[in-house]
């Protein structure tokens, strides 16, 4: 049974403090991949709650440009809202795809064979996959393992998963079709494919997340709608399975109305899914225990 720490505050210090419950000394060059959130978007973690934490670690702030055509599908676009939204204030960014890409085996897959990641990613010792937990319109739901897949994945890789392995043409990718499981399925491959890489290559990640300004849309939304429920705290585990695991359940299990919007999002697209199946991989547990701190 995996270990989930969890406090209700929400804080630049309280985010700190739940990194330091882990108990994990990061070594050597330290990632953190978060969303800079689409151009238009609002529910993106902000930098006054993220800065401090960030420049604890001397991290670099890690993202990949997106597969569908917005403001961050170029790495000049990507930059500016990355500027924007007030992450170069605090930290160094780095688009990993920016020049090159490469493959990583997926092992055991259904649908993919690899998975396609920004090639900066190499330069990185440990990783800090720190999501902001949202619903999604394609996946349901987003949170650590939807940042670890197609956060991680390269515009390429991108259209990879989005395709459940048919293509990795962002401009055919949204029109091949597809089972709504696969897809899932095919999100749960790739962030397995991930943890092996960072594994076979005794490199560290620790996995968090912050549960505000829960939107039924995610951050890479232009027109992402306002917050249905109120906000839940911050959860971190070593176990990315667990952490998606606990946001689904307290979802399901709060009080405020406004679960029910976000219930009716994650089960319309089978966003659930992916913590059974992701467990199936190998990932992680569905089992948790909940440490509040």
């Amino acid at each position: 049974m995996s270990k989930v720490y969890y406090t209700k505050e929400i804080t630049s210090d309280s985010l700190i403090k739940i990194y330091e419950a882990l108990k994990v000394d990061l070594k050597g060059k330290v990632g953190i991949k978060v969303s800079t959130g689409e151009a238009g978007s609002k529910g993106y973690l902000k930098a006054d709650l993220i800065g401090p934490f960030v420049k604890k670690l001397n991290g670099t702030i890690l993202e990949c440009n997106t597969a569908y055509k917005g403001k961050r599908n170029t790495y000049q676009d990507h930059i500016e809202v990355a500027r924007e939204h007030g992450f170069l204030s605090f930290a160094d960014v780095d688009i990993m795809d920016k020049d090159s890409e490469f493959k990583i085996p997926v092992k055991n897959g259904k649908h993919l064979d690899y998975d396609i990641i920004g090639e900066n990613f190499k330069n990185y010792d440990s990783i800090v996959n720190l999501a902001h937990g949202k619903g999604h319109a394609m996946g349901g739901f987003g949170a650590n393992l939807k940042n670890q897949s197609i956060g991680i994945a390269s515009r390429n890789g991108k259209a990879y998963i989005h395709s459940c392995g048919q293509t990795t043409d962002p401009d055919l990718c949204w029109q091949v079709d597809y089972e709504q499981k696969d897809f899932i399925e095919s999100m749960a491959e790739a962030a397995k494919a991930v943890s092996d890489y960072l594994s076979d290559n005794n490199k560290q990640i620790v996995y968090i997340t912050v549960m505000n300004n829960i939107s039924v849309d995610c951050d890479c939304d232009s027109n992402q709608g306002d917050p249905v429920m109120s906000d839940l705290g911050i959860i971190a585990s070593l176990d990315p399975v667990a952490n998606d695991q606990a946001f689904i359940d307290m979802i399901w299990n709060s009080t405020d109305p406004g679960h029910n919007k976000m219930i009716e999002r994650v089960d319309r697209q089978e966003g659930r899914h992916i913590t059974e199946y992701a467990e199936s991989l190998g990932l992680g547990s569905t089992k948790y225990e909940l440490i509040e701190i």
